[in-house]
């Protein structure tokens, strides 16, 4: 099914990306997976230059989804360390790597043939 803009987990995703763009995230990705995967419906990748930064962003897009979307964050994992922390809130999955980190396990290549989603443009 095609995801219209009233699709929730689309919104969470852009809300994510928002945030994450926000706070000088690089080379942030909304990958479509749905129909490919049967846990999530959007996968966000995105690289941090530092621990202290991969654990910032963490942070503050679950504060930032929270406040704003009224949605949770579910679990966090790879926290203290931060070169690798996943997030979930459900339909969406929310990769935040180190960059040196992110070329090793090479998610997006994971999912050439998925759709992406246009990132905010206000972002």
């Amino acid at each position: 099914a095609a995801p219209t803009k009233d699709d929730p987990a689309r919104k969470v995703a852009l809300a994510i990306a928002t945030a994450a763009l926000d706070k000088k995230a690089l080379h942030v990705e909304i990958i479509d997976v749905r129909g490919k995967v049967d846990y999530a419906d959007y996968v966000v990748v995105m690289s941090g230059r530092s621990d202290r930064q991969v654990a910032s962003l963490a942070r503050s897009i679950e504060e930032d989804v929270e406040r704003k979307e009224k949605v949770r964050c579910l679990g966090v994992e790879g926290l203290p360390q931060g070169s690798w922390v996943l997030m979930d809130f459900g339909d969406v999955v929310v990769h935040v790597f180190q960059e040196d980190s992110r070329s090793v396990y090479d998610l997006e290549g994971l999912w050439l043939d998925a759709k992406r989603i246009a990132l905010p443009e206000d972002a």
